[in-house]
């Protein structure tokens, strides 16, 4: 966790930005990212360099990134005795007076991160687009100043320092690609729990957030994986793959999971609703994902496999025929969908569904608060958690009503708790009260228990099961007020979370009947 002065640091970067002339945010993470990396592979040689004398082994160095020699850079400009790819290390242009660092950076760096790892390498790709944004050598010197002032010797706190600048993006994109908050993606894999030997994939995955919450779980829940050389490979080489088609959002995405400790993250440019995305059907066995949705895809460009499976352009329901198509058999997915998805008229809506429920497992749909993603929309979502089986297996399926997040449900988004009440692990047990504002952890505790005393709540309740039958019989109507039964109170003495409660079934309703009047009128 940050603390209130480092958050000063980056909060002046920003500013510092801004009065630079560098005013979208996107484009100044996109800038940070690049001195980040700079840093980083410079701390990567520093690090093998000093194994090598550790072992004795004066100028051996196993693992070089920095070539060495000048290799064709011998420009007037270094003929100082400096060699040219050593002053293109972090270590040594941060000490060049601002008109020189800022040619260092913009004609040497900027070019060498851009071939690192050799033109045809995933980094190069990402970094591809390298170049500074901006014409301020006193900009230049103020950011590297500035970030070689945060202290980011340990994992923890060079991620924690990245997922804070990813903050300032929060307002900058138009796809959704960086919304999810991290407290709703910390819950999705805890309930999901992925294991050293999986395979996690986010075929959306924006600024890698779920894959890289996955990565610390498992750090964190199996450190001992580390102690094994083939456990350690498949975590830094093949546990966890992303793609995008957003290029910047791959270059920020890879860089995040490099600053949570994965050295070689699989972040790859795909459209994986597209023709030809097909060559890692059946490859992993976890996804999570919250994919864009309330879109269309030209049917021109979406994959004919993805269109035999469900015909149709709405995004969200090729998403989901696509994790299918992802998952290995018993392969597990847990996927935010907009709340059309489960009662949709449509004869594609219906019919994935019921591939869901009578192909495969569903096992779970959490209802979540409709501010969960304001400011920047208003709809409301659910979790779906299901697994890949092809021979069915649905037998009753959990259902969760999340009334309360931990923040206020409207566009300003407050936190209601201290920040250690706050997320799915709070720091202790809450109280009732505290419950109310914060219903997560209880979440977690409900799905431990969703095979035993579960299955015997009412449906009054704010977690109950559903058997497969009820399910086909309301034909394949997945919305959780299809199934809630709601003791009506006296609006004056209900307490507020009933009320919501009220409320969100109204608007279900409602979103149900337009729904059915849209399938009528096309």
């Amino acid at each position: 966790m940050l603390t209130g002065e480092i958050r000063g640091q980056i909060d002046k970067l920003r500013d510092a930005l801004w009065s630079g002339g560098v005013s979208n945010p996107l484009t100044g993470v996109e800038q940070i990212t690049y001195l980040l990396f700079a840093r980083r592979i410079d701390e990567m040689q520093t690090l093998e360099e000093n194994k090598a004398q550790a072992l004795k082994k004066q100028g051996y160095v196993a693992r070089r990134i920095f070539p060495e020699g000048k290799d064709g850079l011998d420009t007037p400009q270094f003929r100082d005795g400096g060699c040219p790819y050593e002053l293109m290390r972090w270590s040594r242009f941060r000490n060049q007076p601002p008109e020189r660092m800022y040619e260092i950076v913009a004609d040497h760096v900027m070019p060498f991160l851009r071939t690192l790892g050799g033109s045809e390498g995933v980094m190069a790709s990402h970094m591809k687009g390298a170049r500074l944004a901006f014409t301020k050598p006193a900009l230049l010197d103020k950011l590297v100043q500035g970030l070689d002032a945060i202290p980011m010797q340990d994992r923890d706190t060079k991620g924690d320092v990245y997922e804070y600048l990813l903050s300032m993006i929060s307002s900058a994109g138009e796809n959704g690609q960086f919304r999810t908050p991290r407290h709703i993606i910390d819950l999705i894999v805890r309930l999901m729990n992925p294991g050293p030997e999986d395979t996690v994939c986010d075929p959306a995955c924006g600024t890698a957030g779920f894959l890289m919450m996955a990565a610390e779980h498992v750090r964190r829940e199996h450190p001992g994986l580390f102690y094994d050389a083939a456990s350690r490979a498949h975590f830094e080489t093949r546990a966890f793959t992303g793609y995008d088609f957003d290029e910047t959002m791959l270059r920020i995405g890879a860089m995040n999971m490099m600053l949570h400790g994965v050295e070689a993250p699989r972040i790859l440019y795909r459209d994986s609703l597209a023709e030809g995305g097909g060559d890692d059907a059946g490859q992993y066995s976890m996804i999570l994902a919250n994919p864009p949705f309330a879109g269309s895809l030209d049917n021109e460009t979406a994959s004919k496999d993805l269109l035999k499976t469900v015909n149709t352009r709405k995004t969200e329901l090729l998403f989901l025929a696509l994790f299918l198509r992802m998952l290995s058999t018993g392969g597990r997915a847990a996927v935010i969908v907009p709340d059309g998805v489960l009662f949709g008229s449509s004869k594609a809506h219906k019919g994935l569904r019921e591939t869901l429920v009578e192909q495969h497992r569903l096992e779970a749909v959490i209802s979540l608060p409709s501010g969960v993603f304001r400011p920047y929309a208003g709809v409301s979502t659910a979790i779906l958690i299901f697994t890949k089986t092809g021979r069915g297996g649905t037998d009753r399926v959990w259902y969760y009503d999340m009334t309360a997040d931990g923040w206020s449900l409207d566009d300003k988004r407050n936190p209601l708790l201290p920040e250690d009440l706050l997320g799915p692990a709070p720091a202790r047990a809450l109280t009732a009260e505290e419950q109310a504002k914060n219903n997560l952890p209880d979440l977690l505790a409900r799905w431990a228990d969703r095979d035993g005393g579960e299955r015997a709540n009412p449906r009054t309740a704010q977690s109950f099961c559903v058997s497969r039958e009820d399910i086909a019989a309301a034909g394949y109507d997945l919305s959780i007020n299809r199934y809630k039964e709601v003791v009506h109170a006296e609006v004056e003495h209900a307490a507020p979370q009933d009320i919501l409660r009220e409320l969100r079934a109204l608007e279900t309703e409602i979103a149900q009947g337009l729904t059915a009047l849209e399938g009528m009128l096309a």
